[in-house]
C-alpha cells in the first residue's frame, strides 16, 4: 500500500488525468439514459405532468410491489412491446427498475425510437422503497 501512494504522489498528474476521465465517461453513460429523478420529482412528474411510469422489472417483482398506476414491461421484452407506449410519446416517460442498472439501456433505446422525454428513477424501486414510499400490490 505504501508503493502506490508514492507513485500517486510522484506521478500524481497521471492519477488525475484517470480520475478525470472516469468521472467524464460514467457521467457521460449515465446521461445517455436519460436524466434521474428522485422519488420527490417522480412524484411531481406525475401529479404536474401526467407522467407515465415504466416498471421494468419482471411481473413476479411488480406483483410484489408497485408504484401507483406503472405499466410494467420487463426490460428484456422492452423492444417488442415499445409500441404499448405511443399513445404516451408525448409525455414524459419515467424508467423504474429494481436498483437503477436497467433503466439506462432502457432509456437510450427509447430514445433511439424517438421518445424525447425519459428519465429514470434513481435508485429504481430500492430508492423508492428505502424511503417508505406506498406500494400497489395484488
Amino acid at each position: 500500500m505504501a508503493l502506490f501512494f508514492e507513485f500517486l504522489a510522484e506521478q500524481w498528474i497521471v492519477a488525475s488525468a484517470l480520475m478525470v476521465c472516469i468521472g467524464l465517461l460514467i457521467r457521460h453513460e449515465s446521461a445517455k439514459g436519460g436524466p434521474t429523478l428522485t422519488p420527490q420529482q417522480l412524484i411531481t412528474e406525475v401529479n404536474q405532468k401526467q407522467a407515465v411510469v415504466v416498471d421494468l422489472r419482471d411481473s413476479k417483482e411488480f406483483d410484489q410491489g408497485h408504484i401507483v398506476d406503472a405499466i410494467n414491461i420487463p426490460h428484456a421484452k422492452l423492444a417488442s412491446r415499445m409500441t404499448e407506449l405511443e399513445a404516451s410519446k408525448d409525455k414524459p416517460i419515467i424508467l423504474v427498475c429494481k436498483m437503477g442498472q436497467h433503466s439506462g439501456t432502457a432509456g437510450k433505446a427509447m430514445a433511439a425510437e424517438g421518445y424525447s422525454q425519459v428519465s429514470r428513477l434513481s435508485g429504481g424501486m430500492m430508492e423508492w422503497q428505502n424511503m417508505q414510499l406506498p406500494l400497489v400490490t395484488k
